[in-house]
């Protein structure tokens, strides 16, 4: 298991010096650049001067290999589109914590409620209770995120009194030096967030349990006279949880880095809003940060997925060569 570790480790490096050759590239071969004159209104002499201070003025791979050379010390360079042109780990560290709070109580609420539903559904199958369950992810998974928040803004903040603005009073702002654990401030955000995954969990946890319930050894255990409860821990969650890990886990990486919408339309000064304006804005030190961000995330959860594998079913074997 260490070995296996280890390689994947790795091959995770060079995954991500891959990443950002292939992102450091395209982004410096489409036209233009974050002090072009007919996007920011410079003048050619400041255009010149401050690419010649930020080093866009040096050749391509003079300019990776800086950008290489401090990435691997976890530093990106400075922002050129935020305020006061900070670090970009500096602005990562101040922002993603309030991501990471949303995210994290978007998971727990997304997998424990999506998980009990699809159960629930499953041993109900063709019931009423199975066909809500059905619609309701039918319908979470439909729907944009941005389409509910704006949804749930109208619907709260008119309870509040007419024209007055709703974000007030349904979160007050999430401050990245003042994080509550728990605040109801959290409530409507991390419900808008969490609709889509505990759709996509109660969704594949009642097919993966359906199908577990159809399966000759259960028939054979409830043959034999075991309890619904030892049934369904001992054998029907147990092979289950396999197909629901290997679709579900994926989905990690994406609460963890916040969602633009989600924090455009509640004020949350989150790591999500970055992401984008910072392609919009050619923040090239800023897109290389979250890009690899993400990417170091995705790999550690596929790793993850691997290792729970393990766990889950006791058949399944890894070694330092390859798994089994």
């Amino acid at each position: 298991m260490t070995g296996y570790i280890i390689r994947r480790m790795v091959a995770l490096f060079f995954v991500m010096l891959m990443v950002s050759i292939i992102v450091f590239v395209l982004m410096n071969a489409v036209p233009g650049g974050p002090f072009s004159l007919g996007e920011r209104g410079y003048t050619p002499d400041a255009m010149a001067n401050l690419e010649r201070k930020y080093g866009l003025d040096k050749p391509l791979l003079e300019r990776y290999w800086n950008f290489l050379s401090g990435a691997l010390r976890l530093d990106f360079g400075y922002s050129f589109a935020v305020a006061g042109n900070p670090p970009v780990t500096d602005v990562i560290l101040r922002t993603w914590p309030v991501t990471l709070h949303v995210g994290i109580y978007t998971i727990v609420l997304s997998f424990g409620l999506g998980s009990l539903m699809g159960i629930v559904a499953a041993y109900r199958r063709n019931s009423w209770l199975d066909n809500a369950v059905t619609f309701t992810a039918t319908l979470g998974i439909t729907l944009p995120n941005f389409i509910i928040a704006t949804f749930f803004l109208l619907i709260f903040g008119f309870q509040n009194g007419w024209g007055q603005d709703p974000r007030k009073w349904i979160i007050p702002p999430l401050s990245p030096d003042s994080l509550p654990l728990l605040s109801w401030d959290y409530f409507l955000p991390v419900l808008t967030y969490a609709l889509a995954p505990l759709a996509l969990v109660a969704r594949y946890t009642r097919s993966s349990v359906s199908d577990a319930l159809s399966a000759d050894y259960v028939r054979t255990a409830r043959a034999k006279g075991l309890s619904h409860r030892a049934i369904m821990f001992r054998h029907v969650l147990r092979n289950a949880l396999i197909p629901m890990v290997t679709v579900l886990l994926p989905q990690i990486p994406n609460l963890l880095t916040g969602s633009l919408f989600i924090e455009v339309v509640y004020g949350i000064p989150g790591l999500g809003k970055f992401f984008v304006t910072s392609i919009f804005n050619r923040d090239y030190p800023m897109i290389m940060g979250l890009v690899l961000l993400i990417a170091f995330f995705w790999g550690l959860t596929y790793l993850l997925t691997d290792i729970l594998y393990t766990l889950i079913d006791p058949r399944i074997r890894i070694t330092g060569r390859g798994s089994a």
